[in-house]
């Protein structure tokens, strides 16, 4: 099997996987990861990650020009910010999940770090995650705004629109934003509970000992 025709099928596995489980509803959400001669794959425009067809996928080439498949997602700024400021970027994933969405809008959440230390993996797998503002979607201003990061964060939070979060390939990237769901639910859950976080010297103890950016 091809490199291209397994990227393929893992990306609509990976989609399918987190439509049955919610999170990402309708034709909500999209995936592109950068293949080994610079191309892309992307997920199309006004399709529902629970019905890819891995034949139909965007195929973009190096400087993101589309050259075949379906039209590829409006969001196309957003992938390619992540991919020109963070070198180390395999792929990108960006979902609406429900609870990250409603913790974007609370307005205590702190726009330098959304996600409390609640857990050693929601530091690990995301490092400090960024509020940005609230954007039309497809907005070419979304990706100026990871451009601002400089490749400092590999995770945002767009303010009453949902994550985006890039990783080292497409199984890293799935299950960092997924750990980031999970986390704004933990947060939503123990609103108001004065729950124990990890205190400052465990964080620093796990960017230490996993290298993670902070």
């Amino acid at each position: 099997m091809s490199e291209e025709t397994r990227a393929r099928e893992d990306i609509c596995r990976i989609a399918k996987s987190m439509f049955d489980r919610g999170l990402t509803c309708g034709a909500s959400g999209n995936i592109s990861q950068r293949l080994s001669d610079g191309t892309y794959l992307v997920t199309p425009t006004g399709s529902s990650m629970g019905f890819l067809d891995p034949g139909r996928i965007s195929h973009m080439d190096a400087q993101m020009r589309h050259i075949g498949g379906d039209q590829p997602t409006k969001e196309i700024p957003l992938h390619s910010a992540f991919y020109e400021t963070r070198a180390q970027t395999g792929a990108v994933v960006h979902l609406h999940s429900t609870h990250s969405v409603a913790l974007s809008m609370l307005p205590d959440t702190d726009p330098d770090n959304v996600l409390p230390p609640m857990t050693p993996y929601g530091i690990m797998r995301l490092g400090k995650v960024q509020l940005l503002p609230f954007f039309l979607p497809g907005d070419d201003r979304m990706g100026e705004a990871v451009r601002g990061l400089a490749g400092k964060r590999s995770a945002v939070l767009l303010a009453n629109h949902g994550p985006v979060v890039a990783g080292k390939d497409l199984w890293a990237a799935a299950h960092a934003i997924e750990e980031l769901e999970e986390t704004a639910k933990l947060a939503l859950l123990t609103q108001g509970l004065q729950p124990k976080m990890l205190s400052d010297a465990q964080v620093q103890a796990i960017v230490k000992k996993f290298d993670v950016d902070w």
